[in-house]
């Protein structure tokens, strides 16, 4: 008898660390609520029910840990809305148009040929004044300075690229 009672605490033991092992795997490795993290919480629950003297005893453990758990949830996020730190994880600003966050437009293949002048330095991004319009464009690697005539060679969905030219 002193056999299996010795061998229940090791089983417990081995249910707990299993269980905790389960859990971790569930929430950094596997996405979602699956298999492994059924398998963690069936795993502690058996754990504690070997390491009770009764059912009662193991009923009652498993009550007080939940209402430690909810309590500990509840105040958590309470704390956490008492310092702030929703605002420090949350993206608080908008990109509006009226500050100059605008997508840039699908209708830039009718630019293919045109010729412009560079707006500003280019690194090889830069902008371009291309029919009147300052558009974003990026050479093939060359440095090409500011005021220098363009031309468009290619356009790849948003990304216009330019070359040097002596065209006018």
């Amino acid at each position: 008898m002193l056999f299996l009672s010795e061998m229940s605490a090791w089983l417990a033991a081995f249910a707990i660390i299993l269980g905790v092992f389960a859990l971790v795997l569930e929430v950094f490795f596997v996405p979602g609520f699956g298999v492994p993290g059924v398998f963690g919480v069936v795993l502690l629950g058996w754990g504690v029910l070997l390491l009770s003297v009764d059912i009662f005893q193991a009923t009652q453990a498993l009550t007080v840990a939940l209402v430690v758990t909810f309590v500990v949830l509840v105040g958590g996020v309470w704390l956490a809305g008492k310092i702030n730190f929703w605002n420090r994880v949350k993206l608080d600003n908008r990109q509006d148009r009226k500050e100059g966050y605008v997508a840039p437009s699908r209708d830039l293949e009718e630019l293919l040929g045109k010729v412009g002048v560079a707006a500003t330095p280019m690194r090889p991004a830069g902008s371009a004044l291309i029919d009147g319009k300052r558009i974003d464009v990026v050479t093939e690697g060359d440095y090409i300075g500011p005021g220098t005539p363009v031309l468009v060679i290619k356009v790849e969905g948003g990304r216009v690229v330019v070359k040097a030219t002596d065209n006018v």
